[in-house]
């Protein structure tokens, strides 16, 4: 008890310096964390594949970015605790058990290192390695899922083998793996606690997860905690589904930390947002009627929440769909299909896939030397192109078109331009935010009556029509391919 305590008042055993967010303080196992070489690895991989071949300053990598989301989330989860000790003492003095203070501490250092492992699975280049069409062959093989996992009971986090691996599988692997060797006992954690709020994962919470679960429900609920559809509810699953929300949901730690870090280091201003403010506004909401337990924002920390919608629409937009990023993005994956066409890449990678031991080795700078050898041996290459930074050539760009409009524009375009139909090439990108229009899944709006001063929750498109405006939509570019290339192989353009 004591421990949870020192913890909560901000004792620490290490502090990092971050560009973006300040000092950020580390526990004694959450250094073990970061200190393990499958959490290393992420030093080497850049958040933003290669974006800094368009924004120079975009060079940060996953790693901060992971410390980051660590930092954020634990703001949140701190900042609704301490509003609603705010709200209580206002209308009866509440002094808070050894119970409670134990299950809080214990929620935040789940949520702290659910944060920092959310990120732990991506491969080289992030996002852009598992898009390349011989990574995904590759990853979509038969039995890669049962290799990934061999002597290790994956009942645990899936019920069932996925057909087909992304990132977040990835970082479940990962943060089994580091988790299992790190002491967690001697911070009263356990590993399916942490991961169980992770993407993909289907957990059975620890009895010690259930029992703070409960006692935080009570504390939080008061009153209702014993009323409504809720008394029958599993109350550990929706504390649990709480905690994901504020690791991946709409509004979560992960996009709250890259949007500020990604702006900073693009030299952008339309990546910022007032996150002092978000947080501020934000707080635990219930319905005992549906039952629902989730994320709510004040009315008056709506403008904070439109601004970070806004702000993650813009970066979408001026930033990741840039021309000239997506279409490095584009030279970017053929020249990662073109590096496994070498049958010791392919064999390679293949290994650092299926088995942890070998998963720390695959980085940006593997591709990297890849790339730069086939290029010495190829000025026709993409690798070429990569390592040079020779651009494609931009012509065009549609939005909202559908795939046959795409073809027939582009079809359409060569024809105009003289250009043979395989030199025409395009590259989409599609930005999804039908679920802010829909209902922004996970968090209502939490007002006040002005008679009674009762407290309600309502649809957040119930209240401001702001949100309303957006939905989901494809930003397409069409290029020429690069005139070095002209004469590699057809059938490599999306």
């Amino acid at each position: 008890m004591r421990r949870a305590v020192n913890d909560l008042l901000g004792a620490y055993d290490k502090l990092i310096m971050d560009p973006v967010h300040g000092g950020i303080p580390l526990y004694r196992h959450e250094i073990q964390v970061i200190d393990h070489p499958l959490f290393q690895r992420l030093r080497n991989i850049c958040q933003n594949d290669i974006l800094s071949l368009v924004f120079p300053g975009a060079t940060h990598s996953r790693f901060l970015h992971s410390i980051g989301v660590m930092h954020v989330g634990t703001r949140m989860f701190r900042a609704m605790i301490d509003a609603y000790l705010r709200e209580r003492q206002l209308s009866e003095q509440t002094d808070l058990s050894l119970s409670q203070l134990d299950a809080i501490d214990y929620l935040a250092k789940v949520i702290r290192l659910g944060c920092l492992l959310h990120d732990s699975g991506h491969s080289s280049f992030s996002h852009q390695f598992t898009q390349a069409r011989r990574i995904r062959d590759l990853m979509s093989r038969p039995g890669r899922f049962a290799d990934l996992w061999a002597g290790v009971d994956y009942s645990l986090y899936h019920r069932e083998e996925p057909e087909e691996l992304e990132h977040e599988h990835y970082s479940v692997r990962v943060a089994h793996e580091v988790l299992s060797q790190v002491d967690l006992h001697g911070a009263g954690l356990f590993s399916q606690d942490v991961i169980g709020i992770m993407e993909t994962t289907d957990v059975l919470p620890s009895a010690t997860f259930q029992r703070h679960a409960h006692t935080f429900w009570q504390f939080i609920a008061g009153e209702d905690a014993k009323s409504g559809a809720l008394i029958n509810s599993d109350i550990p699953r929706m504390v649990m589904d709480l905690l994901k929300s504020i690791v991946s949901g709409e509004i979560d730690a992960d996009r709250a930390d890259y949007m500020l870090r990604d702006g900073f280091h693009s030299s952008v201003t339309i990546g910022g947002f007032n996150l002092d403010h978000l947080v501020s506004n934000l707080r635990f909401g219930w319905d005992v009627s549906e039952p629902w337990l989730g994320l709510a924002i004040t009315q008056k920390g709506l403008g904070a929440l439109e601004d970070f919608v806004y702000s993650r629409h813009q970066m979408y937009r001026k930033v990741y769909a840039h021309k000239t990023a997506l279409g490095f993005d584009w030279l970017l994956r053929e020249a990662i299909n073109e590096v496994l066409e070498v049958p010791d890449n392919f064999h390679w990678v293949d290994t650092c896939l299926s088995d942890m031991r070998y998963f720390a080795e695959l980085t940006d700078n593997f591709f990297w030397e890849a790339f730069r050898k086939v290029a010495r041996g190829n000025p026709r290459s993409f690798s070429f192109c990569i390592v040079n930074r020779v651009k494609l050539d931009h012509l065009d760009t549609r939005e909202d078109l559908a795939g046959p409009q795409i073809e027939r524009h582009s079809r359409w375009l060569a024809s105009k331009l003289g250009l043979a139909p395989t030199d025409v090439v395009t590259c989409s990108m599609r930005a999804r935010f039908s679920n802010i229009q829909d209902n922004f899944n996970g968090i209502k709006v939490l007002s006040r009556d002005p008679i009674n001063r009762t407290r309600s929750l309502k649809k957040i498109t119930d209240v401001s029509a702001f949100f309303s405006k957006f939905g989901d939509g494809t930003i397409t570019h069409f290029y020429a391919r690069p005139a070095v290339t002209t004469q590699a192989g057809d059938g490599l353009t999306e």
